[in-house]
């Protein structure tokens, strides 16, 4: 299962300009990055000025076009930028996508602190679950996948009743983009609910290791220009597409050949819209 974050909260067009942020342009890029073998998209999205927003009327209007224009599973972003308040936070699942991302901890972030009270993380989970909204859990450290099994104990399994885990690996401040690491990670993610799948993100430098190594654990990939706009040294990323499919080559060198949208929703259990 390949997901796509074409566009994240940090990067600037001006700095990349292949970055889309306007709706055409996210439409545009899930229609190639389905073509080239992704099955997911990771939303995040821009105002007319091109900065990050959580305005629920532009995402509501994200998550029917890019339903009308691709078959990708659309899963929208709770964390949207480092200082977005909570309650901005959670109106995002009432744009009702596929599914949503739901941050296991608070985590240093570069010069900033991305804030994920326990509180707040249980209030995402429930709604979630009350809303049929899947969650994908995304961990940036170890001991957030202790906390995940505490909070599956808790409150029970999610929406669709699948437990998939995305290891955000690079980000400095959280766990490095380092095969160690994923292993590590990978050991642990095996006390969780029988059946747990994980997907693996590597932030920069670390986005071809970290790629490499999940697909030698089983896991599965995010790439994306949210990720890293930088294609080789030196070279800079030509588009989103270009991002997945190097993705599908290595996953089909690997034997893993990438899953259709209609496998991934099975896998994770969501239902068809």
């Amino acid at each position: 299962m390949i997901t796509v974050a074409p566009t994240g909260a940090e990067i600037r067009k001006t700095d990349a300009p292949a970055l889309p942020v306007t709706l055409d342009e996210l439409v545009a890029t899930a229609r190639d990055c389905e073509a080239v073998g992704a099955s997911v998209i990771h939303v995040h999205i821009r105002d007319d000025a091109a900065d990050p927003t959580l305005d629920l009327g532009r995402l509501k209007d994200t998550v029917a076009a890019l339903r009308a224009g691709s078959g990708l599973i659309v899963q929208l972003s709770t964390g949207g930028a480092v200082t977005d308040p909570e309650e901005d936070r959670l109106r995002v699942l009432e744009a009702q996508p596929d599914m949503a991302s739901c941050t296991m901890g608070t985590v240093n972030f570069g010069d900033d602190v991305f804030l994920n009270r326990w509180a707040f993380i249980v209030d995402l989970h429930t709604r979630m679950q009350e809303r049929g909204i899947v969650p994908e859990y995304e961990i940036f450290d170890l001991g957030q996948l202790t906390a995940l099994q505490r909070l599956l104990d808790k409150h029970g399994l999610p929406a669709g009743g699948h437990v998939h885990v995305d290891l955000v690996m690079g980000v400095p401040g959280g766990m490095p983009g380092t095969v160690a690491a994923l292993a590590a990670c990978e050991s642990a993610i095996r006390d969780l609910p029988a059946g747990t799948t994980f997907s693996a993100t590597g932030i920069g430098r670390s986005s071809l290791p970290v790629l490499l190594a999940s697909l030698a654990a089983g896991g599965h990939l995010r790439v994306g220009m949210e990720d890293t706009v930088t294609y080789a040294k030196g070279q800079p990323v030509e588009s989103n597409a270009q991002l997945v499919a190097r993705a599908t080559g290595f996953a089909r060198l690997a034997q893993r050949p990438p899953m259709t949208p209609a496998d991934a929703r099975a896998l994770l259990g969501i239902a068809d819209v």
